[in-house]
């Protein structure tokens, strides 16, 4: 964390909302806790076409495939969703489906002993994947920018958090690859970290950038949909 924290790990509290978590001061509109992974998807999904002779369509005129990356992007956020849940009894909180102005999402931000994680799931079941400074290769040749959605999203989860803290709260982005078979990580990305899904768990065993009750702080603040206005 930045210069403004204390000497035990706690940074000052905000002056003008109360610490110690939503429920007690937070309107239900603006509370983000109850958010599913991948809620904002659920609703376009469900807007999604639906009968046997649409999918085929869809299929035949070649737009199966918007349908197929929407839906793989859900399922990858709730699988990577209900591993950082699992982490709770570890100290870590997690909020899932965060919405960003201009309709953008931060998938998942996890605060807990090990600091603050934008984690941006990307699903290719089976596939072997090559991860560079900017995008997300798959072994058929097709390239998506997921790394530099990460960064971004990192990015603008520290700037809002930072606007509503009053000190510096600096977010570690992290691409989280789901279900491939391989991931070859480039030598020159260094400042978005690739987790592989199955290694989340690892999270629980790490620590030494915040103390509880700076956990809760930032958690009370990231839960509330103001905060991420000026995201």
């Amino acid at each position: 964390m930045g210069g403004g924290e204390r000497g035990n790990g706690m940074p000052p509290a905000p002056d003008d909302r109360p610490t110690g978590g939503g429920p007690l001061w937070l309107h239900p509109d603006d509370d983000l806790a109850p958010n599913r992974p991948g809620e904002i998807l659920y609703g376009r999904v469900a807007a999604l076409p639906a009968g046997r002779v649409r999918l085929a369509l869809d299929r035949l005129l070649g737009r199966a495939a918007a349908r197929d990356a929407l839906l793989a992007e859900l399922r990858g956020e709730e699988l990577v969703g209900a591993r950082l849940d699992d982490l709770a009894g570890a100290g870590w909180r997690v909020l899932h489906s965060i919405p960003l102005p201009g309709a953008a999402t931060i998938p998942h931000l996890a605060i807990g002993p090990a600091g603050v994680l934008g984690l941006r799931p990307v699903l290719h079941h089976g596939a072997r994947l090559t991860v560079d400074e900017e995008e997300v290769r798959t072994d058929g040749g097709r390239a998506e920018p997921h790394v530099r959605r990460c960064r971004r999203d990192a990015r603008r989860a520290a700037h809002a958090l930072s606007l509503a803290a009053g000190f510096r709260v600096p977010v570690r982005p992290v691409l989280v690859p789901v279900a491939a078979a391989a991931v070859s990580v480039a030598a020159g990305l260094r400042d978005v970290e690739v987790l592989p899904d199955a290694a989340l768990d690892g999270l629980a065993r790490l620590g030494g950038a915040l103390a509880p009750d700076a956990v809760e702080i930032l958690y009370g603040l990231a839960r509330d949909r103001r905060t991420w206005l000026h995201g």
